[in-house]
């Protein structure tokens, strides 16, 4: 599962797998939230490149982790999110609570 997760600086990046459904979730809560907490990460990015399927858990592990981040003053992102994705981002309301990208964003 450690291949999911890599470490630059403060950010955390998260990639997800094909789907995350009740056992993923709790897998990605846990080790995202022993890095967040070792490594003093102030952003998290989720990375949906490989994701095809989320069901209402993954939706509630990145509620999660962008109240988890808020708590501690720092920011959650999705990045390379396909139309499928965006779509059950969007219902979910996640748009409304994190930054969606397309394409990693520039940094500076």
């Amino acid at each position: 599962m450690n291949s999911l997760f890599t470490v630059s600086g403060t950010v955390l990046c998260i990639h997800l797998p094909a789907e995350i459904d009740h056992h993923t979730a709790n897998s990605l809560c846990a080790e995202a939230d022993r890095l967040i907490q070792k490594k003093y990460i102030r952003s998290v990015l989720f990375d949906f490149s490989e994701t095809t399927f989320m069901d209402s858990s993954g939706i509630g592990m990145l509620i999660g982790r962008y109240k988890l981040m808020r708590f501690m003053g720092g920011v959650v992102m999705a990045v390379h999110v396909g139309p499928r994705m965006n779509r059950i981002l969007e219902m979910a309301g996640i748009n409304k609570i994190m930054d969606i990208f397309e394409e990693m964003p520039a940094s500076g």
